[in-house]
């Protein structure tokens, strides 16, 4: 699952290796499919072509069916990502193991296309959702490995539930985006605009 163009990271404070940020802003971008995370505040992942859409700009080694029983693993895989994503450090790691022991996880260096030295875990024949909780559970080995998963919350914005992967200096990053910072702005403006009006007028 690895993605073979990654954003130009000069200049930005790694955490962590960059496949392991590559597979971290996958579950990002899978888990705000949800509906009360997307941005159209409809369930992003609902049929084939939704999952499609979600899979076009990525470049997937290995198999991909295209059926309603992939679709469905998935959108299980979601569900389980979203609440790995928030668990403490001791509860996360029985989640990554199981995840890596269902798997039958094996993992091994490999390099193709674009990407240099990265590791897969399973088999290219593996089913697709497969492939996706064994790429997350190996970039979430890192993240507790390194006792960051601190940086792996929820967006503080109101009525917004995206994954926020906060990769800030200094961890302070608040909203899964520009837009829900600009919104809460907006509130927070608002609010400190009545209450510093005089009573009867706005």
């Amino acid at each position: 699952m690895p993605l073979t163009v990654r954003p130009n990271r000069k200049g930005v404070n790694l955490h962590f290796a960059p496949d392991t940020e590559d597979a971290l802003e996958f579950v990002v971008l899978l888990g705000d499919t949800d509906p009360g995370a997307s941005r159209s505040g409809r369930d992003e992942l609902e049929t084939l072509a939704d999952l499609a859409t979600l899979l076009a700009p990525i470049a997937f080694t290995g198999r991909i069916d295209g059926d309603a029983a992939e679709l469905a693993d998935v959108r299980q895989t979601r569900a389980l990502l979203r609440r790995v994503w928030t668990l403490k450090r001791d509860d996360a790691v029985l989640e990554v193991n199981r995840m890596l022991r269902e798997a039958k996880a094996l993992p091994q260096l490999a390099r193709h296309d674009v990407l240099d030295w990265h590791l897969h875990a399973t088999v290219p024949e593996a089913p697709l959702g497969e492939r996706m909780r064994v790429e997350a559970a190996l970039a979430l080995i890192d993240v507790i490995r390194s006792d960051e998963m601190g940086r792996l919350r929820i967006c503080e914005a109101d009525a917004c539930t995206g994954l926020l992967l906060d990769l800030s200096r200094n961890g302070s990053k608040r909203f899964c985006s520009v837009r829900c910072g600009n919104r809460m702005n907006m509130i927070a403006f608002r609010e400190r605009r009545a209450t510093a009006s005089p009573p009867g007028r706005e």
